[in-house]
């Protein structure tokens, strides 16, 4: 915590989040991605997040082998990271690495969350712009992304868009922009738009990191990029507390005598969960004080 506190604000960089259903290609479409940034002398970094496992707590932590070719660039950094029960499809220390990643000199930080649903919405609060990718002929999705992930994007972008797909990513593109022209914006002086790209061929990546750079531009000359990142500061002075708390209730609650008691008098059906959920705080409060 107090080297993270030494760390001077970098406003020069761009966060970019990623989301999309599994199977989209976000690792090939920010491996295509960084590779065209280094091309043009950036440095890029990629925090990537892989689900844990419930009942053995492990990670995979593939994703570097999904970006053999960026993984390998001197300008490039990969760190894949367990999300350890967290929710929101990011880690509980994401924000701590933008920071660190910040002060060592990459200017692109990409954040990839492991997938995509009405909780990954907590990455939105970590970056500058917001992707989501999409398949084509995924007008389905539209259901199976759920709204609150389409109203937060700031460009959706329809990947594995290959030649023999094009015109069906086409229909799929104007699908989506019908859908976000009934969607208020959540930035102002920008509105969300939809475009297509082929990770795997390297097209449209020219025209994404145009819109990008758009939008960068936009919110910097209204305000709003600034603003934004002091109101991600609010968030995370937020989710510091809330992960302390919890911390605090699963170190010091729920090994003491008193909540062994609680629970092994509703384990005997003795007494109404409600109460003793407000049994337990009522007395945690009162230790608190």
């Amino acid at each position: 915590n107090e080297l993270v506190s030494k760390i001077d604000k970098n406003n020069k960089t761009i966060r970019i989040g990623i989301s999309g259903v599994p199977g989209v290609g976000k690792s090939t479409f920010i491996e295509s991605f960084g590779l065209f940034l280094i091309e043009k002398g950036h440095k890029v970094a990629v925090l990537a997040v892989d689900p844990s496992s419930k009942r053995t707590g492990g990670s995979i932590l593939g994703d570097k082998t999904r970006m053999e070719k960026l993984s390998i660039e001197n300008k490039a950094f990969i760190r894949p990271s367990p999300n350890a029960g967290h929710l929101g499809g990011v880690t509980k220390k994401t924000r701590e690495s933008i920071l660190c990643l910040e002060s060592a000199g990459y200017e692109f930080i990409f954040i990839e969350t492991m997938g995509v649903g009405q909780a990954e919405t907590e990455v939105y609060n970590m970056v500058d712009i917001f992707l989501v990718l999409l398949l084509p002929a995924g007008g389905d999705d539209l259901q199976g992304i759920k709204k609150g992930i389409i109203e937060l994007a700031d460009l959706l972008i329809v990947n594995k868009a290959d030649q023999s797909l094009s015109s069906v990513a086409n229909m799929t593109i104007n699908d989506y922009q019908n859908a976000l022209s009934i969607i208020s914006s959540t930035r102002n002086g920008w509105h969300p738009k939809a475009l297509k790209c082929s990770a795997t061929e390297n097209t449209g990546i020219i025209d994404i990191y145009k819109q990008i750079m758009k939008f960068i531009k936009i919110m910097k000359r209204n305000g709003n990029f600034f603003e934004t990142r002091k109101r991600q500061n609010i968030n995370w002075l937020w989710e510091i507390v809330q992960n302390n708390i919890s911390n605090y209730i699963k170190n010091n609650i729920k090994n003491k005598k008193f909540t062994s008691y609680i629970e092994n008098e509703i384990l005997n059906e003795n007494m109404d969960i409600n109460k003793a959920s407000n049994k337990i705080l009522v007395n945690y409060l009162k230790n608190f004080k």
